[in-house]
């Protein structure tokens, strides 16, 4: 049996170091944050009927479907389970989950760069990234009496 490189990251599924936070609309735990790179990976549950904030990416997204279903109201495409998605670079786009789902729709997102979360005018209204999903996910972690997760920036 071989010892994992250093920097090698190895979550099992119930060893609790990377809880699950509840924010409205769903679940989320933070997998990485490198802070340098720009590159985060965020595992999201969502429930039937959430809608996100349209935004643009600076970066680009790779995504993959646990369970459940969603969409891009821009492109009416269902995404389901095993289903793969790339977002490139300035993908402008809002995120459904349908209301008729029986259950929580899970997705692991890779994220580079942020999302300029936009209002109804195209105004930016503020931006989600790395560093600010991190420093989210331990407050409210901290908030909800589950600890601080192990992940750093």
């Amino acid at each position: 049996m071989s010892t994992p490189e250093p920097g090698v990251v190895h979550i099992a599924a119930d060893d609790g170091a990377f809880p699950w936070a509840t924010f409205p609309g769903g679940k989320l735990r933070l997998l990485r944050a490198d802070v340098q790179t720009g590159e985060w990976v965020i595992h999201n549950q969502f429930e039937p009927g959430f809608t996100a904030e349209k935004h643009r990416h600076t970066g680009h997204v790779d995504a993959i479907t646990i369970r459940g279903r969603w969409r891009y109201l821009e492109y009416g495409v269902d995404y389901g389970p095993g289903s793969y998605v790339y977002e490139p670079t300035n993908s402008l786009h809002q995120l459904h989950v349908p209301d008729d789902l029986d259950g929580v729709c899970e997705v692991v997102f890779v994220m580079r760069g942020a999302n300029l979360n936009l209002g109804a005018d195209g105004s930016v209204t503020s931006i989600t990234d790395g560093a600010g999903t991190l420093a989210a996910y331990h407050m409210l972690c901290e908030m909800q009496g589950l600890g601080t997760p192990a992940i750093s920036g």
